[in-house]
């Protein structure tokens, strides 16, 4: 009786294990159906730049898929000071950006002054990726011919499996420990770093700045306006295409076309839980319209749960900057590089 007793609490004690696993292969699962192509040789180009505070910098291009060839660079640490395969830091830029506005390059070098090869990419439709004469309304044109096909998602998910190539890539690295992969990013590219370490467990620790969010809960508060804004002529686009008003029935569809699932499935409460136990530094603003913080907080409590579950909670921070509307401040930036130097250890 008294071994029943201790086999029915220990199986209390693993049944929302388990459950919370089922649950997170469920939705892993769902998000790279969604995101899935064919996989292609990564045919990896590397040119050597101009050195950069006495660090080694190389030009860098791979294949993503059939179609597109990425563009990013590469700064290596001292090869005097850090011996052996080497942690890496990815830093994805916001939108409108490329990979070498300030705050990436800040990251990227910090990164690497730090002991991780620091690595950047260029977003779909952004920097080097952008169409000869065409410019950055590329990026919008992709966005609303996407609502109209039904076919690619070149608004976030298409970014993350470039960031999944780049770690393939970066795997056949012999001076990379592939078991030591950060992941960073600002607004848009916070977003997908979040979905990215969710869908794929080789992210080792993570870092979204201003992107983590519930885009449902913004649009059940009436607070989708200015995330819709960034992306104001696709959306503008799409709205007269179709007809409709642009409101917020109007932008449930255009997600359920454009981003199937970010406000449901994929939304940040359901796919934060996904990088538990791995290292999740949550740096939102209190005064950004672009991620409200009622959706933030609402995203950070839902993983709370599954970090507690792997008895990893010092693993999940979140930092309020105070003050601030939809900005990076230099202070966050010198605390997601100590993120990544505690828990990746260069």
């Amino acid at each position: 009786m008294k071994r029943a007793r201790l086999l029915i609490a220990a199986w209390m004690l693993l049944a929302p294990l388990a459950v919370l696993a089922d649950a997170t292969s469920e939705t892993r699962a769902a998000y790279l159906a969604v995101i899935d192509r064919p996989r292609v040789a990564l045919k990896p180009e590397l040119v050597e730049m101009p050195a950069v505070e006495g660090l080694k910098k190389f030009h860098l291009w791979y294949s993503a898929d059939a179609n597109e060839r990425v563009p990013g660079y590469l700064v290596l640490p001292d090869s005097k000071a850090f011996k052996g395969p080497r942690p890496v830091v990815i830093a994805l830029h916001g939108t409108g950006g490329n990979k070498d506005n300030r705050q990436v390059t800040q990251l990227v070098l910090k990164a690497a002054q730090a002991g991780f090869i620091g690595v950047a990419i260029d977003g779909r439709f952004h920097g080097e990726r952008i169409a000869a004469g065409i410019g950055e309304d590329d990026y919008n044109a992709a966005i609303a011919n996407a609502f109209k096909s039904g076919e690619g998602h070149p608004f976030y998910f298409d970014t993350t499996w470039d960031v999944m190539r780049l770690i393939d890539y970066l795997a056949t690295r012999k001076d990379v420990d592939a078991s030591r992969i950060g992941l960073t990013g600002i607004s848009k590219g916070g977003i997908e770093t979040y979905l990215t370490a969710a869908a794929d467990p080789r992210v080792a620790a993570a870092v979204p700045y201003i992107g983590v969010q519930s885009f449902k809960w913004s649009l059940d508060n009436g607070q989708w306006r200015a995330r819709v804004a960034s992306i104001q002529s696709a959306v503008d686009a799409a709205a007269s295409a179709a007809g409709k008003p642009l409101d917020v029935n109007f932008v449930r569809e255009f997600y359920a076309r454009v981003v199937p699932g970010i406000d449901g499935q994929f939304d940040g409460p359901a796919m934060l839980p996904l990088v538990a136990p791995r290292p999740l530094l949550v740096i939102n603003a209190d005064s950004d319209a672009n991620t409200p913080i009622g959706g933030v907080r609402l995203s950070v409590n839902s993983a709370k749960p599954a970090y507690a579950a792997a008895n990893a909670t010092e693993k999940l921070m979140f930092v309020i900057q105070e003050d601030t509307p939809h900005r990076v401040n230099p202070e966050s930036i010198d605390a997601g590089i100590a993120w990544f130097v505690r828990w990746l250890k260069p």
